[in-house]
């Protein structure tokens, strides 16, 4: 993974289509809190998820961020320009991890977190470097704050520069591997918070998702679903996607695509079995919605569930009539 180093006058236009709620009940999860403690504690590094859209350090935070990185955030000059590579972070690193490397020389990661096609945001880490720091490279240090008519307490700044956490690139490369192996799974999180209920819904809804529930398998119209809320189906499908934030078609791709995944947790289970269980009608129609969802061919999806482990070939389904 090759670090990128990027002038700090440089600004970044990057427009998302991210949805907004997603990043913030995974933030509060369970699994990501209980990762992020974890995280810390083993590497000694901060760890944040930050949604696509918010330009602030989100390391700052963290009880582990970096004493030197701290002192930047807090003078204007130089806050700005940590501002100014979480631009380019957003923008560089939107399908694939990307390290980065600020005027210190202090690394900074950003690994995707990626619902099918769209990145809803990174995961954080960072502010560290991988050779020990030296007089001569925290004179150029103070040279560059100097040009920025920065306003800094040297001996400050040079106890915490000199107290940076130092990490051999191999070592911070495997650190940022096993993030985005946790991505892959916050991915999936995702997907599943999109079609959970919420306590707040409306009846009609709560009562929708549970006939799609049980009725997900066989075929499943707009209108079957409507009448089943005593809805019409153009009211119906304004109030669900007001609540869900997607539309009835994409819903229930969705749920199937969920069972599809649990059915693959059985290692004997082919991935066209999986499919048709789930309510697919054609193996064409499954292939290109699994991909959209889960952003990768579902053969890959169970050869790196099990190992790479080849199990059963695809068998073709019979289309819709």
């Amino acid at each position: 993974m090759q670090a990128t180093t990027f002038p700090l006058t440089a600004s970044a236009n990057h427009e998302t289509h991210a949805r907004p709620s997603i990043v913030p009940q995974l933030q509060r999860s369970e699994i990501f809190r209980g990762y992020q403690q974890a995280f810390e504690t083993t590497t000694g590094l901060p760890l944040a998820l930050r949604a696509t859209g918010t330009f602030q350090s989100p390391l700052h935070a963290s009880k582990q961020v970096n004493a030197f990185c701290a002192l930047m955030a807090s003078n204007n000059a130089t806050c700005a320009a940590c501002l100014r590579v979480q631009q380019r972070i957003e923008a560089e690193a939107a399908t694939e991890a990307k390290t980065f490397q600020c005027f210190a020389g202090f690394s900074e990661s950003a690994v995707p977190v990626r619902l099918g096609e769209e990145t809803l945001g990174h995961l954080q880490t960072g502010q560290v470097l991988h050779a020990r720091p030296t007089k001569t490279r925290f004179q150029a240090v103070l040279r560059e704050l100097a040009a920025w008519s920065a306003k800094v307490d040297a001996r400050q700044l040079e106890a915490a520069y000199f107290s940076t956490r130092v990490m051999a690139k191999k070592q911070y490369d495997g650190v940022v591997h096993l993030l985005g192996v946790f991505a892959q799974h916050l991915s999936a999180v995702s997907n599943q918070l999109l079609v959970q209920e919420s306590n707040e819904e409306q009846p009609a809804v709560a009562k929708a998702r549970a006939f799609i529930a049980a009725n997900f398998g066989e075929q499943l119209s707009l209108v079957q679903v409507a009448h089943a809320v005593n809805m019409s189906a153009f009211y119906f499908c304004k109030v669900f996607k007001r609540a869900t934030g997607l539309t009835f078609t994409d819903y229930v791709a969705r749920v199937r695509i969920e069972s599809v995944r649990h059915l693959l947790l059985n290692p004997h289970t082919r991935v066209s079995e999986a499919a048709y269980a789930a309510g697919f009608q054609s193996l064409s129609q499954f292939n290109r919605t699994f991909r959209r969802i889960a952003g990768e061919a579902p053969s890959a999806y169970r050869d790196r569930l099990h190992g790479g482990a080849v199990v059963g070939h695809l068998a073709p389904l019979p289309h819709a009539a």
